[in-house]
């Protein structure tokens, strides 16, 4: 990409997949896996607990367990999950969880 051109971002269309409803736990499991990845990474890098985000002092209020983010930013991670899910299916990928032995 050249500096005089502008950014489009084009991800694949996953308007047309619908998830299976057994993947409901799947998707909230990853959105909480996801955001214990990112709070690990901030917290290797510094990052503390915060009321407020203040990127001098790294201090962050989502440095909380996922249980007890707000709604809004559980969104989120669900919303990315979701996507990852769809994108898989789209790809032609299904998931099937394996039998207990």
């Amino acid at each position: 990409m050249k500096n005089n051109e502008q950014y489009i971002p084009s991800p694949v269309n996953t308007e047309d997949v619908t998830l299976p409803e057994e993947l409901t736990p799947v998707l909230e499991r990853l959105a909480e896996n996801t955001h214990e990845i990112w709070a690990k990474e901030r917290m290797a890098e510094g990052w503390v607990y915060g009321p407020i985000r203040d990127d001098a002092k790294k201090t962050h209020p989502c440095l909380v367990p996922y249980a007890d983010l707000p709604a809004d930013e559980k969104v989120y991670d669900r919303k990315t999950s979701e996507e990852t899910l769809k994108l898989l299916y789209a790809m032609g990928y299904r998931l099937t969880k394996r039998r207990k032995r």
